[in-house]
């Protein structure tokens, strides 16, 4: 090869390896857009400590209209619909019947059984619940119900379940039961963030969960509730 040929080859090989330089972003460059794709995710993590924990999207904190309008029904068998205190199909399942203007509201999903109306399981970490509520109240005077508690009584393969998959999306709970061998000891785990908590128990000898679903702040004021009908005397609920 001539020196004119070797002087064009390498000529040549220079504006390649130049023009793939300058395609090619800069490290920092790289790095900053790596940066920026963990920040929505760490927002994210911001943003569930302000919101109320949900239940499969069903958010501690909706109206009773809300809860009714939507389509978020977590129980078998399929075509289950939510029955309130304040339906008349509640009386079939045991439940009390309120009128609309009770203080405070439970809800079941149930369906529409060979006999009649009969409350359905809600499902749970993909497996049906032995019991489960939902209760509304009126919070600090205002007209519509709002949710407060979610609760459920599950098995206790899907409470251990249960256990790992909160930890996973929460982090380890901030409060656990320290002794969980001693006899007589009820396991508890609580996740909690600035509005709301998760109480995952163990109950002593049947060893079933409770998992509940809870409003900060909402004992105290159903206790006012509670103490509101009872000076008023009415048949409010």
């Amino acid at each position: 090869m001539t020196l004119k040929r070797i002087a064009w080859v390498l000529a040549l090989l220079g504006g390649v390896l130049s023009s793939s330089a300058q395609a090619r972003p800069p490290a920092r460059d790289a790095s900053a857009a790596g940066a920026a794709s963990k920040e929505p995710s760490a927002d994210a993590r911001r943003r569930s400590q302000d919101a109320p924990f949900a239940f499969r999207g069903i958010a501690l904190g909706i109206t009773l209209d809300e809860f009714r309008a939507g389509s978020s029904v977590r129980a078998t068998p399929l075509g289950s619909v939510p029955v309130c205190e304040t339906d008349v199909q509640a009386g079939a399942l045991g439940m009390r019947l309120k009128s609309h203007d009770s203080l405070t509201v439970a809800c079941r999903w149930a369906h529409r059984a060979d006999n009649g109306w009969a409350v359905s399981q809600a499902v749970v970490d993909g497996a049906p619940a032995l019991e489960h509520v939902l209760r509304f109240a009126r919070v600090d005077g205002q007209s519509a119900l709002h949710l407060y508690e979610i609760s459920f009584v599950i098995d206790e393969i899907t409470a251990e379940d249960l256990r790992d998959a909160l930890a996973d999306r929460y982090g380890p709970p901030r409060l656990a039961t320290p002794n969980v061998s001693a006899t007589g000891a009820m396991p508890m785990y609580v996740w909690e963030n600035a509005v709301s908590s998760i109480t995952l128990c163990f109950l002593p000898g049947t060893r079933n969960g409770t998992l509940t679903y809870l409003l900060r702040g909402s004992d105290a004021w159903v206790k006012s509730v509670v103490r509101q009908w009872q000076a008023s005397g009415a048949e409010a609920g």
